[in-house]
C-alpha cells in the first residue's frame, strides 16, 4: 500500500490551469523527487497535498483512505509534514520551544518543559539530527535550523515529509548531512517528497522522479536508470544547448576594470561586516563570490554597486574611485527581484527603462518601442510590454532585469544569485547572457550560492568567511570539498 497517492488532481486559478489531472504515488520509505520548470505546477501540487489549497477535482489518499484536507492542521493530523524553503521558526526561542510549540506536553495544567526537552532530545538522537534542544534558534547556522524544521514535523508524527528546495541555503557539507538524515528517515519507513531544481541532487538522492511541465506529468523515472539529459527533455521539451566554452582564458594583460582595496564595512551597531577585502576583476573575466549566508557578500556587493559607502578602503573603476552614485559605470542585478530589482506593479516597459528616463522622457511610444526592442533582443517572454512585470514568470522577470542592466553597456556588471528560483531552461539562457557579457569585455562580479553555477561561469572563485576573503581558487580547482572547507572556515 503506497504511503500517499494523488489521483487526478486538477486545480485552476482563474484562467490558469495549474494542475491538469496529475497522478502521483509515493511509496513507503522512498525519496520521491518532483521536478519541473517554474510554473509547472509543483508548488500547487504540494500545497494541495499539505492542505493549503483544495483541488477542483481529484483526491488525496493516505494508506488507501481518501482524505479531506481543509488546512495544514488536517494534513498534520494524517501524518503529513512540510519543511518550507523559508523556515518558519522563532529566532528568540530555543530548539525545544520551536519544535513543540502548539503541541506542548503538559503536567498539572502547565507546560512540562523537562518532558519537552527529553522528547526533542530522544527524537533528534533516533534520526541522527544533531541538535542541542536548549540552543537558541537565532544562534544556529542555517543547516541546523533546517534540522529543527524537520524535528517539528517528526514531533507531530509525520510519516510523509515534503521538502521544498531543501538545499537552496546549504553548503555542500550541510547538504551531505541533510541527505544522510533523509537516509535515516527512509530506513525507518518515512517517505520523503523532494521538490528541487537541482537535477544532480535528484539523481544522487532520490529513488523515483516525477517530472511536471505546464501542469501535467511528462515523465516518470526510476532514478537508478535516469540521466540528467532525460530529465531535462521531460522538463522543457528539448535538450539543453551546448555548455559554455570550457576553454575560456583570461589574458593576464587584460586591465583590471574593477579593483577593491582593503575594503571595510561596519553595520549600524559598529560591528565589522567586511574587513580588509582586496581583489580585482579584469576586462573579460567573471569572478565568483562564494560563502554561506551572512559572510559579508551582501555588504561587498552593495559597496561595489555604489549603494553603501565603505568605512575603510576604496572601490576603483578603471583606476578611478567609485563616486557616491553608480554613475552608470556599474550595472547591478540584485538578488531580490521584487524588492530591489523591479517595481512589481509597474509595466514591463517602465521596468526595462528604469534609470534611463532622461533619455526617453515621458514619451510613452518611445518607451514602448525601446522596451519591445529589449524584449526581442534578450528573449523575454511576456504577454505585452504594457503588462505588469509581476505577471511574468521568475525566469522571464530575471531576463528582463538583465536586459535592462546589460543594455547600459557599463564596464562592470555585478550580479547576485542570477538563477535563483528559475527553471533549467531559463538558467541556460541567463548563463548564456552572462557569458556574452564577459566575452564582450565586461568585468563581471558574480555572487551565487550555487557552486555548480560558479564553476560553470566563473574564471576564479573567491570564498568569503566572516567578512574576509579566505580563499581564491581558479575554477578548475574549485571542488565542493575545497569550497566547502573554506566556506565554513576550515580551509588551510
Amino acid at each position: 500500500m503506497p504511503a500517499v497517492e494523488l489521483v487526478g488532481i486538477t486545480k485552476r486559478f482563474g484562467t490558469v490551469l495549474a494542475n491538469d489531472g496529475i497522478d502521483l504515488t509515493v511509496e513507503r520509505g522512498e525519496v520521491h523527487a518532483v521536478v519541473g520548470e517554474n510554473g509547472a505546477g509543483k508548488s500547487t501540487l504540494m500545497s494541495i497535498l499539505y492542505g493549503l489549497h483544495r483541488p477542483d477535482t481529484g483526491q488525496v489518499l493516505r494508506d488507501g483512505v481518501r482524505l479531506r484536507l481543509r488546512s495544514p492542521a488536517d494534513a498534520i493530523a494524517h501524518g503529513l509534514g512540510m519543511v518550507h524553503q523559508r523556515f518558519r521558526l522563532f529566532p528568540g526561542l530555543t530548539v525545544t520551544e520551536n519544535v513543540v510549540i502548539g503541541a506542548e506536553p503538559a503536567r498539572f495544567g502547565t507546560v512540562d518543559r523537562a518532558a519537552a526537552r527529553r522528547s526533542v532530545a530522544e527524537l533528534a538522537g533516533r534520526y541522527g539530527l544533531d541538535v542541542d534542544p536548549s540552543a537558541r534558534v537565532g544562534d544556529l547556522p542555517v543547516g541546523v535550523r533546517q534540522r529543527v524544521e524537520i524535528l517539528k514535523a517528526l514531533y507531530r508524527r509525520a510519516e510523509v515529509l515534503i521538502l521544498d528546495e531543501p538545499t537552496a541555503v546549504l553548503t555542500p557539507g550541510e547538504a551531505d548531512r541533510l541527505f544522510a538524515v533523509l537516509r535515516e528517515l527512509t530506513a525507518t519507513g518515512v517517505s520523503v517528497v523532494l521538490v528541487t531544481h537541482k537535477l544532480g541532487e535528484v539523481l544522487a538522492t532520490s529513488d523515483r522522479v516525477t517530472v511536471l511541465r505546464r501542469g501535467r506529468v511528462t515523465g516518470r523515472f526510476d532514478t537508478a536508470g535516469a540521466s540528467v539529459e532525460e530529465l531535462v527533455v521531460a522538463m522543457i521539451g528539448r535538450s539543453l544547448g551546448a555548455a559554455m566554452d570550457e576553454g575560456h582564458q583570461v589574458s593576464e594583460r587584460a586591465p583590471y576594470v574593477l579593483e577593491v582595496r582593503d575594503l571595510g564595512v561596519r553595520d549600524r551597531d559598529g560591528v565589522p561586516r567586511l574587513a580588509g577585502v582586496s581583489f580585482g576583476v579584469r576586462s573579460g573575466e567573471i569572478v565568483g563570490i562564494a560563502g554561506v549566508a551572512g559572510s559579508g557578500q551582501r555588504e561587498l556587493v552593495d559597496a561595489v554597486a555604489g549603494l553603501r559607502r565603505p568605512d575603510t578602503g576604496e572601490v576603483l573603476l578603471g583606476g578611478r574611485p567609485l563616486g557616491g552614485g553608480r554613475e552608470r559605470r556599474v550595472a547591478y542585478v540584485p538578488e531580490d527581484r521584487a524588492g530591489r530589482a523591479t517595481a512589481p506593479d509597474m509595466s514591463l516597459a517602465d521596468n526595462l527603462l528604469m534609470g534611463e528616463q532622461r533619455g526617453f522622457g515621458l514619451n510613452a511610444g518611445r518607451v514602448r518601442d525601446r522596451a519591445a526592442a529589449l524584449v526581442e533582443r534578450f528573449g523575454v517572454r511576456a504577454p505585452s510590454v504594457r503588462a505588469p512585470i509581476s505577471q511574468l514568470s521568475g525566469g522571464n522577470a530575471q531576463k528582463a532585469v538583465l536586459a535592462r542592466e546589460l543594455s547600459r553597456d557599463a564596464p562592470v556588471l555585478v550580479v547576485e544569485e542570477p538563477t535563483q528560483g528559475v527553471d533549467v531552461g531559463a538558467q541556460e539562457q541567463i548563463h548564456a547572457l552572462l557569458g556574452a557579457a564577459r566575452d564582450a569585455g565586461q568585468a563581471v562580479l558574480l555572487q551565487s550560492s550555487e557552486l555548480t553555477e560558479l564553476r560553470a561561469l566563473a574564471d576564479r572563485v573567491l570564498v568569503m568567511f566572516e567578512g574576509r576573503v579566505v580563499a581564491e581558487l581558479p575554477v578548475g580547482e574549485a571542488t565542493d570539498e575545497r569550497l566547502g572547507a573554506a566556506m565554513t572556515g576550515a580551509a588551510g
